[in-house]
């Protein structure tokens, strides 16, 4: 079943994995899930597969990942805070 979160629901959804986790597992795992963005959609799992990384020690260092390699317009508007509006 396909699964759609929004992006400051991300950290609820990678609390999941035990760390340190690699990749390939995180995107084993997420091939449903679609991130919805300020700017879109992407898939969650395309998106960690184009990370360099061997592993991720954390829930931060995944986020961080994943936040690195969206569009910087996916994420919204610099400085603006998601529970704004």
């Amino acid at each position: 079943m396909a699964r759609k979160i929004k992006l400051n629901e991300l950290d609820g959804l990678l609390t999941d994995f035990d760390y340190p986790v690699d990749p390939d597992e995180v995107a084993a795992d997420c091939e449903d899930v679609t991130l919805q963005l300020a700017d879109g959609e992407a898939n969650l799992a395309e998106t960690v597969a184009g990370s360099d990384a061997d592993t991720f020690a954390s829930v931060d260092e995944l986020r961080s990942e994943v936040l690195s390699l969206l569009p910087r317009r996916s994420v919204g508007e610099p400085f603006q805070s998601e529970g704004e509006g």
